[in-house]
């Protein structure tokens, strides 16, 4: 029989807020354990939560982005469950009323298919804290700092069938939420995380399958890796006559397995209610107004126009709106007066090549947007050739010094003047008799041999167009 998985992904992202969903506490990353949990994250008699209003406008920034509609009025529930790392045996979240309702994306694979990834919902909730299993030999302990940091949980529709396009949605999301200053995306602090959601039923059939889901995954590569190993798994489960049970399992990177950790509860079994804490998230429309106008412009939209209006190549406008800060950085270039097509080939290609040499990001990059115009403009008005620039650009990186500065230190100008070229050209001609017999006897190839030694005789400054141009006029006459 042949089988079909069925996919469904939850997105947990960080909002990139200064304080808590709740509290006052600090939204941050790496503090020493148990120093940014408060009062309120950790549910002491006689505190009250209050909802951040940043975390709403967060959420209307993803509605926007999804093409979804953004609740004017939700409501926070709590869900009760009992672990070591929840210090007030609930949750904050949202169940009935979310902030975010349906909307979709599409999501490009890597052999140029395209998938279109429903989305169910997106709701505001709060993360628990963390158990820690490798500070005290033997124990678990608990670090609290993580309690009640804002999160959006992003839910999608069962609609990918395979681990490529499970990884080109996560992909996709994690781009989009940085894009629009929702998250940092930054997997490895667990500001972006999936749970996967995975199922097989007989190929054509339309009926889901019993779902197994897959916790916690914080790369891509464990993401397919999980997906396609619980996928096999549960064939080969139903193939020798067993069944597959809902439960949560977790995926073991060294074994390359998932193994089951609970069974997995239904709604009922969180005992959801409003919290009463907490009346409903009411917005008026001029808050969501102001938001939607100071949105970005979205990844695929600035894409296209560095396609269509701009002349960028496809894939390398793929790269420049990989983040808003090198497609930034690309536009600051143009604003500069850099050739948009000539650019876009010399950051993709030079200035990522260096900067991964550096080990540097592009925020660190030596040149700034204007000097790197100024080599680019030096290049379109033919003052110094491709190869030139090269020798140019190596410069500028290792100083604070202009194209034109170094240019004219080094003398590095392109001749372009016929007459020179022309002279240039004779002395190499006549310089190379047999050469130049032999070529005009038919090995054209030789061509390349007189170009060579033109530029060697040159210093690499002729300007290649004009040497080709009157070295095939010479030698052809």
């Amino acid at each position: 029989m042949s089988w079909e998985c069925v996919i469904g992904l939850e997105i947990h992202s960080r909002l990139l807020t200064e304080s808590k969903l709740f509290s006052g506490a600090a939204n941050a990353f790496g503090a020493e354990p148990n120093r940014q949990a408060c009062a309120v994250d950790l549910g002491l008699p006689g505190v009250l939560p209050v909802p951040n209003r940043e975390a709403v406008a967060h959420a209307v920034r993803l509605a926007t982005a999804i093409g979804a509609d953004f609740a004017r009025r939700s409501v926070f529930a709590r869900k009760n469950y009992f672990y070591p790392d929840l210090p007030k045996g609930y949750q904050i979240s949202q169940m009935a009323l979310p902030v975010v309702g349906p909307g979709s994306v599409e999501c490009a694979l890597d052999d140029g298919s395209v998938v279109t990834v429903g989305i169910t919902r997106a709701h505001l909730e709060e993360d628990a804290g963390k158990s820690v299993h490798d500070l005290v030999d033997g124990s678990t302990a608990i670090d609290l700092n993580r309690a009640g940091t804002p999160l959006l949980e992003i839910v999608s529709e069962p609609d990918m069938r395979s681990a490529a396009e499970a990884v080109a949605y996560a992909r996709h999301m994690h781009a989009l939420v940085r894009w629009v200053g929702v998250c940092d995306g930054n997997m490895q602090e667990g500001s972006f995380r999936c749970d996967a959601n995975v199922s097989v039923r007989p190929a054509g059939s339309t009926e889901l399958g019993t779902r197994a889901e897959i916790k916690n995954l914080n790369s891509f590569r464990f993401l397919e890796r999980a997906i396609e190993h619980e996928f096999a798994r549960q064939v080969e489960l139903i193939e020798d006559g067993g069944t597959v049970v809902q439960e949560t399992r977790l995926y073991d990177p060294d074994a390359d397995e998932t193994r089951a950790m609970r069974s997995k509860e239904e709604a009922n079994d969180y005992r959801y209610f409003p919290d009463p804490d907490l009346p409903p998230v009411v917005v008026d429309e001029s808050f969501v107004t102001a938001i939607v106008e100071a949105m970005p412009e979205l990844q695929h939209t600035r894409r296209a126009r560095f396609v269509d209006a701009l002349g960028v190549a496809m894939a390398e406008a793929s790269i420049l709106t990989s983040d808003r800060a090198t497609a930034d950085w690309f536009e600051a270039s143009i604003a500069e007066g850099a050739p948009a097509r000539l650019a876009s080939t010399w950051l993709v290609g030079e200035v990522f090549a260096q900067l991964k040499r550096d080990e540097l990001e592009l925020d660190a990059c030596p040149l700034t947007p204007a000097r790197f115009a100024g080599l680019l403009q030096r290049i379109e008005d033919d003052t110094i050739s491709g190869k030139i620039a090269k020798r140019v650009f190596e410069s500028m990186w290792a100083s604070s010094d202009t194209a034109d500065e170094i240019i004219e230190r080094e003398g590095l100008k392109q001749i372009t003047d016929t007459g020179a070229i022309e002279t240039l050209v004779d002395e190499i001609i006549a310089a190379n008799p047999s050469q130049a017999d032999e070529y005009r006897g038919g090995k054209t190839k030789l061509m390349g041999y007189f170009v060579g030694a033109a530029m060697k005789a040159s210093g690499g400054k002729v300007n290649p167009g004009e040497l080709n141009r009157i070295l095939k006029s010479k030698l052809d006459g």
